[in-house]
């Protein structure tokens, strides 16, 4: 109730800053490269991506320095790797559905997830976040039979170099209520892993945001590839 008086009282602050954020943040395409494909050598593993622009790899000129590529880098010498990225600009919680649901179903051993930073912009609120997770998570186990999903946590907004306060500040308020909602959520689901996105530990790095001051850099994305690369072999070569 807090953070809805909150969003109320800043209202016109917010209108304001929104506006000069939208037009003087530069608007990066996403990146150029294949978006399936067969890699690496040894045992083998399907991986599907999907989700908004981080998961696309906006922020890189090339997919190879995007996530996915930075993932298949990670993973090639260990596995062979049939893959797919499934991910859109823009996409909010129920994008991300209806896109899914568009996909042919097929078995993947390996489901990765990024959603959230739109809904927060559109400040849905965690309650109703959480109950499109359910739904997205849900259609993900039923289409694609994941053995393991690394679900993404909504970045910590109030640290987005291109957000002034206090837009920065309640859109992180946004983001912690929802990764509270989904760790829980999380925590019934033992095929589910959460993912935090730290741009505190980036920082400690010394590793900058893209040039927007709103995605990730090609560091960032070689930083959270490994932490999902480093997941997925514990999890497979332990099996």
């Amino acid at each position: 109730m807090w953070l809805k008086i909150s969003t109320v009282a800043l209202l016109p602050a917010l209108i304001v800053q929104g506006y000069k954020v939208k037009k003087n943040t530069p608007r990066l395409p996403e990146p150029q490269g294949e978006r399936h494909g067969q890699v690496g050598q040894g045992d083998t593993i399907s991986i599907l991506i999907v989700g908004d622009s981080a998961a696309a790899g906006v922020g890189v000129s090339e997919q190879q320095h995007a996530l996915s590529g930075a993932l298949l880098n990670a993973l090639r010498d260990h596995f062979s790797i049939s893959w797919r990225l499934h991910a859109k600009t823009g996409d909010d919680s129920t994008k991300i559905y209806h896109a899914i649901q568009s996909i042919e179903p097929k078995q993947y051993d390996v489901v990765i997830t990024s959603i959230g930073v739109n809904d927060v912009t559109q400040l849905s609120s965690a309650k109703k976040w959480i109950r499109k997770q359910y739904a997205i998570y849900d259609v993900i186990q039923a289409k694609f039979q994941p053995k393991l999903i690394l679900a993404s946590g909504v970045p910590p907004m109030h640290l987005f170099p291109a957000l002034p306060n206090p837009l920065a500040w309640l859109f992180g308020q946004y983001s912690k209520q929802m990764n509270q909602q989904l760790k829980y959520f999380i925590a019934q689901h033992a095929t589910i892993r959460y993912i935090p996105f730290d741009i505190a530990k980036y920082q400690e790095l010394n590793l900058d945001m893209a040039e927007d001051g709103f995605h990730p850099s090609k560091e960032i994305y070689a930083v959270w590839a490994q932490e999902l690369a480093d997941i997925i072999l514990k999890h497979f070569k332990d099996e």
